[in-house]
């Protein structure tokens, strides 16, 4: 008998076995429900490539979460007509996530703008003046730890006088030359300061071990949302004490960051966001689309796509306001997409270079987008659609029509 006439013969010896109330229970939608891959993995290994572990064997819970969100940014996000923003919470570079899983990203057009803490990019540049960051432990002695120069960032060393304390001058002196003399935003700060750090890397003989100066030489321009909280922030404070003329104007990052979502949109592409953890970073992140639509009265509709990874929960107000079905009330994620908006909840030094590894194994490369070259151009655009949409002249009263 043919193979496909004895599965039909089990078939309905096994129907005939049910009792009758499920045989005759309609299930209209079963299939679709159990469209999913089946659970039934094959014994690992340890031969296996990661991406390949990524597909076939984060199968449920979070690590599905990861998978769906690999393979969301592989094979929709990364299409060429797609700008791709990137959000860092919590101290990652001093973990050396900067070098092993940011650096890669941004070399490979696989982020197009970043918004960071600025303790972030003021811990990246101890790696371009090769100071040393060592790995440790949480149980150690604090008061032992500060008796013998040392601060600590969990398990993670930083020495004081020689790493801190160093950093802080070099970053003060960089910070009272004549191209720093001016009113800037964050995106021309750190431009400024990734061209040392690029020199950094090549006098100390290194490679790519700054996210500021990969940032610099890829045109990915990098925006802090709080400029006075970090030690940058702080060097720019102490040396204006000195007469020192650098001014940083958030209103500028708040303007560039939503011009670039704009052009997206109105170049006829899309949007997407990569919020590593949350806090002010993925706010500010997220806020360039009320800001077209609420503040602008542009017509707009939302980010086209949305994965995070965080630890926060939503019920203690930890996730900042924005799950993707909370972030579509505010208008910062497209209805339409929710489908396109994951959650990950894990920690981001696990999934980081997991995520990493599994974009550069599934696709090649994109070109630069180089946004910063492109920052005066595409905020001239914006003002001339806000002029538009609201009729207002430049000193801000209402024009007739």
């Amino acid at each position: 008998m043919a193979k496909t006439q004895k599965k039909h013969v089990r078939s309905r010896e096994a129907l005939s076995e049910m009792p009758d109330w499920l045989r005759q229970k309609r299930c209209p939608h079963k299939q679709q429900y159990l469209s999913g891959k089946r659970i039934m993995p094959r014994n690992l290994t340890g031969r296996e490539r990661l991406a390949d572990l990524v597909d076939e064997v984060f199968l449920a819970y979070n690590s599905a979460r990861l998978r769906e969100g690999c393979q969301l940014f592989v094979d929709r996000m990364l299409e060429p007509d797609v700008t791709v923003g990137m959000s860092i919470s919590g101290a990652l570079t001093p973990a050396g996530l900067g070098c092993s899983s940011i650096i890669p990203l941004i070399k490979v057009g696989f982020v197009d703008w970043i918004v960071s803490t600025g303790a972030n990019l003021y811990h990246d540049m101890h790696f371009a003046l090769n100071y040393p960051v060592h790995a440790g432990s949480f149980k150690f002695d604090d008061t032992d730890l500060r008796d013998n120069d040392l601060v600590r960032i969990y398990d993670v060393l930083i020495p004081y006088s020689d790493g801190l304390m160093a950093t802080d001058e070099l970053l003060r002196d960089i910070l009272i030359q004549s191209e720093f003399q001016k009113e800037m935003g964050t995106a021309e700060l750190h431009y400024l300061l990734g061209k040392y750090c690029a020199e950094w890397e090549r006098k100390n003989k290194l490679r790519d071990v700054s996210v500021l100066a990969a940032a610099f030489r890829a045109g990915v321009p990098c925006y802090t949302s709080s400029p006075g909280d970090s030690t940058i922030g702080m060097n720019i404070a102490g040396v204006e004490l000195r007469g020192n003329k650098l001014r940083i104007n958030p209103s500028i990052d708040v303007n560039e960051s939503t011009s670039f979502v704009l052009a997206a949109k109105r170049g006829g592409g899309r949007s997407g966001v990569v919020l590593w953890g949350g806090g002010s970073p993925k706010n500010f992140m997220l806020q360039t689309e009320p800001q077209i639509q609420e503040v602008l009265r542009i017509k707009e509709f939302g980010q086209d796509f949305f994965l995070q990874v965080t630890d926060a929960r939503p019920d203690t107000g930890g996730l900042s306001g924005a799950t993707p079905s909370e972030a579509v009330s505010w208008g910062k994620i497209h209805p339409t997409k929710l489908p396109d908006a994951i959650v990950c909840y894990t920690d981001t030094t696990i999934a980081m270079p997991i995520f990493t590894h599994y974009a550069l194994a599934r696709h090649k490369p994109r070109k630069l987008r180089r946004l910063y070259d492109q920052r005066e151009a595409m905020m001239k655009a914006l003002a001339k659609e806000y002029f538009l949409h609201n009729k207002v002249d430049m000193l801000g009263e209402r024009t007739g029509g």
